[in-house]
This record gives C-alpha cells, sequence and structure tokens, in this order.
C-alpha cells in the first residue's frame, strides 16, 4: 500500500521545500510592504529618493541569484547555499529593526545599519533563490517529469501564501496609525522584527528535515557539495558545460566598462542602476558570441532576448505596487474596506489573494485551449500581458483626473487595478519562465535564465526611476497650505518661493518643483500614470507585430 502512494502523490520533499520557500515569502514580501513607508516617515527622506533605493534594491535582488547559482554549482551546493541566504536574511532584518529602533536618536547612524541590512538581504536572497527552485525539479525520477508543471504550480502557491501572510502580519504590526489618523513611526520596526522572525523558522525546519525528506528518487540526499556529486546527477549529455574563450571573456569585460561609462555618465543612472543595466546586456552579449552555437540555437536565444526586452516595461509599470502606488494608497485614498480602515501598505496583499486564487483557473484556461488547438503561442500571451497592464493603468489614470489635488482615490480601484495587474501577471511571468526553459540550449539554461532574471531586475530599476517622477500628492498641498504656501502656484511657476519657503517644503519632503520624464513635464497623477500606459501600449503593440517573426525564429517551439 506505502508504495503505491508514493508513486501517485508528490514526494513529501516539495512540502519541506514549499513550506521554506513560504517562510522565506513571507519575510521577503512582509519587509517589501513597509520599505518604502519606513524611509520616508521614520528616516526622513523624499519620497522620490525611497523609490530610487526601493528599486535598485528590487533590482539587486535579481542579480544576485547569479552569483549565488555559481557558487552553489561549484563550491557550496545547494543545501549550503539555501540554509547561508536563511540566515543571512534573517540578520539583515534585524539590521532593519535596529535601525528602527535607533532613528530618533541618530539618523545618520539608523541610515548606515538600513542600508547594511539591505545589502545583507540582497546576498542572502541571492544565496537563496537560486537554489529552492532547482531543487524541485530533482525529486521527479525521469518517467515523472511530467508532473513538474502541476509540482511548480503548487510551490507557486506557496510564495504567495507566503506573501499573503507577509503583507498582511507585517502591516499589522508595522504600518500603525491611530484614531486620528497620526502614524506611529517607531512601529515599523516590529514588522522587521517579525519577518525576520519568519525566516528563521523557514531556515531552522529546512535544516532538521532536509536529510530526511529533500531526497532523490532513489534516496541520495540533494543539492549536498559539487565534489561528491556521482554521475547519476547528471542528465545525460548535460555534462558540456559553456565554454567561453579568453577573448569572449575580455570583450564581454570590455562591453561592460563601456556599458558602465555610457549608463552612468550619459544616462545619468546611479552606480547600482548602471551596475543592473551594463550587466544584462554584457551577459546577453557573451552567450551569443559562443562560437558552438548552431544557427537554430541563436535564433531562439534571441528571441529569449527579444521577450526580455518588452518584459522590462511590464515590471516597470508592475513594481509601482510597493513605490508610488503605496504612496497614493498612503496619502490620496479612501481605504475603508467594508467599514474597516485598512494600513495603506496592506492594500499590495490584493495581487498575492488574486494569485491565489487565479493560478488554476488561468492553467486551466491554457489547458482547453491546447485540446482545441486554440491556444496561443508565448510571445502572443506575453503581449496580451502588456495590453492588460495598460488598460488597469489607464483605468487609474481616469479615477484620479476626477479627484483633483483635493479628492480621495476610493481603494476599491486600487484593488482592480492589483485584479488586472495579477490577470496580466499570470499571462506573463510563468509563461517566460517556462519559455525562456522551452527555447534555451541545456548548456546556457542557468545562464539564460540569468538574462531573463536580468530583464527582472532592469524592469525594477526602470520601475525606481519612474516612480521617482510622482507629483504631489493631496497630502502634500494640504501641509504646504498649513506652511502658508500655495503649492500649484509654485509648481506652476506663477509665483517664485523665498528660500524659507523653500527650506519649509524641503524640511516637510515636499518637492518645489515638477518631475520631467523623456522632455515632459509631469503635473499631476493623470500625467504620471499615462506614462506607464503608454510604455506598456506600446510595447504590447510592438511585441503583436514581431510575433509572425518570432514564431519562425522559434522553429517549431510553441
Amino acid at each position: 500500500m506505502g508504495e503505491t502512494q508514493v508513486k501517485t502523490g508528490h514526494p513529501k520533499g516539495l512540502w519541506v521545500l514549499f513550506g521554506t520557500e513560504m517562510w522565506e515569502r513571507f519575510n521577503f514580501y512582509g519587509m517589501r510592504a513597509l520599505l518604502t513607508l519606513f524611509l520616508v516617515n521614520s528616516l526622513l527622506m523624499k519620497e522620490e529618493e525611497a523609490s530610487l533605493i526601493y528599486g535598485g534594491f528590487l533590482g539587486l535582488c535579481y542579480l544576485t541569484p547569479m552569483l549565488g547559482g555559481f557558487v552553489a554549482d561549484r563550491f557550496l551546493g545547494n543545501r549550503n547555499c539555501i540554509l547561508l541566504g536563511g540566515l543571512l536574511m534573517a540578520t539583515g532584518q534585524m539590521l532593519l529593526f535596529t535601525s528602527g529602533s535607533v532613528f530618533e536618536n541618530n539618523l545618520p547612524l539608523a541610515k548606515i545599519i538600513m542600508y547594511c541590512g539591505l545589502g545583507v538581504i540582497v546576498f542572502g536572497n541571492g544565496f537563496f533563490k537560486p537554489n529552492i527552485s532547482s531543487m524541485v525539479g530533482s525529486l521527479y525520477p525521469k518517467q515523472e517529469k511530467t508532473k513538474l508543471d502541476t509540482a511548480f504550480t503548487i510551490f507557486y502557491m506557496g510564495i504567495n501564501i507566503g506573501a499573503f501572510l507577509g503583507q498582511s502580519i507585517c502591516p499589522l504590526l508595522g504600518d500603525v496609525k491611530d484614531s486620528g489618523g497620526i502614524r506611529d513611526i517607531h512601529a515599523f520596526r516590529w514588522g522587521f522584527m517579525a519577518a525576520s522572525g519568519a525566516m528563521l523558522v523557514g531556515t531552522v525546519l529546512f535544516y532538521f528535515l532536509k536529510n530526511k525528506y529533500v531526497v532523490s528518487p532513489e534516496g541520495r540526499p540533494l543539492g549536498g557539495l559539487p565534489s561528491k556529486n556521482v554521475a547519476e546527477d547528471f542528465e545525460e549529455g548535460e555534462a558540456q558545460k559553456a565554454n567561453f574563450s579568453g577573448k569572449a571573456l575580455t570583450i564581454a569585460g570590455i562591453a561592460f566598462i563601456a556599458l558602465g561609462f555610457f549608463f552612468h555618465y550619459v544616462v545619468g543612472q546611479n552606480l547600482i542602476y548602471t551596475l543592473i543595466y551594463s550587466s544584462g546586456l554584457s551577459l546577453a552579449g557573451l552567450i551569443i558570441s559562443d562560437t558552438s552555437l548552431t544557427k537554430i540555437e541563436r535564433d531562439r536565444i534571441i528571441v529569449i532576448y527579444i521577450v526580455s526586452f518588452f518584459i522590462i516595461f511590464f515590471w516597470a509599470a508592475f513594481e509601482q505596487a510597493g513605490s508610488s502606488l503605496t504612496f497614493i494608497a498612503d496619502n490620496q485614498t479612501d481605504r475603508h474596506f467594508f467599514g474597516w480602515q485598512m494600513p495603506p501598505s496592506m492594500v499590495q496583499i490584493f495581487n498575492g489573494l488574486f494569485v491565489v486564487v487565479m493560478a488554476v483557473p488561468f492553467s486551466i484556461l491554457w489547458d482547453s485551449l491546447r485540446a482545441n488547438n486554440r491556444e496561443p503561442i508565448s510571445p502572443v500571451k506575453l503581449a496580451v500581458g502588456l495590453v492588460i497592464i495598460s488598460v488597469s493603468f489607464f483605468m487609474i489614470a481616469t479615477q484620479v483626473s476626477y479627484i483633483g489635488t483635493s479628492g480621495l482615490l476610493l481603494v476599491k480601484w486600487l484593488i482592480l487595478l492589483y485584479f488586472l495587474n495579477t490577470c496580466a501577471e499570470l499571462c506573463l511571468s510563468p509563461i517566460g519562465l517556462s519559455l525562456v526553459g522551452k527555447l534555451s540550449p541545456k548548456r546556457f539554461a542557468s545562464l539564460l535564465y540569468g538574462v531573463f532574471f536580468l530583464s527582472n531586475a532592469s524592469g525594477y530599476a526602470l520601475g525606481g526611476t519612474l516612480g521617482s517622477i510622482l507629483p504631489a500628492t493631496g497630502d502634500k498641498f494640504e501641509k504646504a497650505k498649513e506652511l502658508g504656501i500655495d503649492l500649484q502656484a509654485v509648481l506652476d511657476n506663477k509665483i517664485t518661493p523665498t528660500a524659507e519657503q523653500l527650506a519649509l517644503l524641503d524640511q516637510h519632503q515636499i518637492s518645489a518643483h515638477n518631475h520631467f520624464f523623456a522632455g515632459f513635464e509631469i503635473h499631476n497623477l493623470y500625467e504620471f500614470f499615462m506614462v506607464f500606459v503608454v510604455l506598456t501600449g506600446i510595447a504590447a503593440i510592438v511585441l503583436f507585430a514581431l510575433t509572425p517573426f518570432l514564431k519562425k525564429m522559434m522553429h517549431g517551439v510553441r
């Protein structure tokens, strides 16, 4: 009886990995919900600065997994990297807790501790992220590889249950306002403390259960030290690693430095964003320059690159959740939800919630279309995702155009925005990941996943840049009025503020001028949201137009 049960169900190791990943996402999303509000309210940064730090932090979280995957494959093995990453992330959250405890007496020190905390989390994430997913596949014997789609769906739900818990518990502890709407700026640290605790729970669980359950179908422990690997640990034909000539590596190195100069000095990006953009482009160039590639392989890799480019615009819009949309939820939204006043950082929760609800219907949709030979090829699904997100931002833009600077946005519009964004994400994120898997030659698979994640990182960096052009929200006009300044007239250049007035505005983190994007002045929230409508809309149209060409280049892969 025991035998048949093992054959039909999923291996118990899946649940161990599911649990570990769930607590890690609790820690990551819980902290992310509070981060920008903490930077603005406790560390007294301007919203634009907070958006740039947020975008850079998220981008780096997608850059370090390349390093973590490399260290695991060559030196430490998956398990040790997961334990190391978990402990580093728990430590980073404790540093944020410390920063949230000392800022009142020593603001400069609190900022340094905050940057150290984010840095430690970035490296912890780099060790953790690539190693958990790669172990899911190794739990299954070859004849059961068809179960992987379901396994990853279960795993994806684990991610989102964790995100849901983190985004509800951390804001309840950390994003606290009294009945008069005055925020407790000391509460953020308890949210960071909860995130740290969750990460420790996940790491300890993995440590005690890994030897018993995280094993290959034959019962050998998975993800041990690479020096102890045996022949069965490799698929047939997998041994040929990517070999790059010294010349190719030198050219890539020079390209990296040249691109770095271009992005930093010509485009004017900060060092972190420069690092993200130039490493992505030089890695992509390095892979395509490999002489062992056949024409079909090269064509397919070019499709991955084209798709990765369009995905940048999707994430730039999607990731406004943690920066500009959180500030709007905080400052210009009526957050009464069935009679309950919701903390602003908690509005993001609907994304995780909708993923859990919608993941299964979406996979049923693709399956039924496939059964009737109606399933669109992957690039079409991605273009549909871009159209949906464009529509969602157009809806919000129309709503904010009605309320002016004094009205409040109803929270239902933000919830609807997150619903549409989740539908777009389900057309895009899992589909993009599986497309890379289908198109990449085996020997480049992990590097091409790296390029794909670098496109996510670039999207977050672009999202940080775009989030930082958020115009003044209603609360800023109120505050300026209290200070005796007509902010609208200042922004419209109708009156020139005195030096004292400028100092006052600066002290209250209010910008005395409008931001510019691509030469256009952003006057109000309507224009701000239209930037995203135009970017994702154009990206969708161009991607649709390229579909026949991409279909040919994919050489039979759907």
